[in-house]
């Protein structure tokens, strides 16, 4: 049997953890900025839905993105400031992006 420090999720459990914390914080961001934007553009349910979706997308690409750049290199034990991190990065990831990829050119 292997040990549990062997097994990728075990490795990668930080990561895991502080993206799943931000995720669920940025469903409330979302709905808040969904419903502000909203009003913007005609104030109708339709409307407020369509922008939430999009903004959930946003960030679902966002998390996708990340855990397949960062996660692997995230081996600090998950903390209050780390979550805050990670929820900046979620909102954030297409300026992470370009950053790297200037970076490594």
């Amino acid at each position: 049997m292997q040990s549990a420090r062997r097994r990728p999720l075990w490795r990668l459990r930080h990561a895991l953890a502080g993206l799943g914390l931000a995720l669920f914080g940025s469903v409330f961001i979302a709905a808040m900025a969904g419903s502000a934007l909203a009003t913007l553009f005609g104030d109708s349910y339709g409307t407020r839905v369509t922008i939430y979706g999009l903004l959930l997308l946003y960030v679902l690409v966002g998390a996708v993105v990340l855990f397949v750049r960062v996660a692997q290199h995230e081996t600090r034990p998950l903390s209050a400031g780390r979550v805050l991190r990670w929820l900046a990065s979620l909102w954030l990831w297409p300026a992470l992006l370009v950053l790297t990829r200037r970076r490594s050119d």
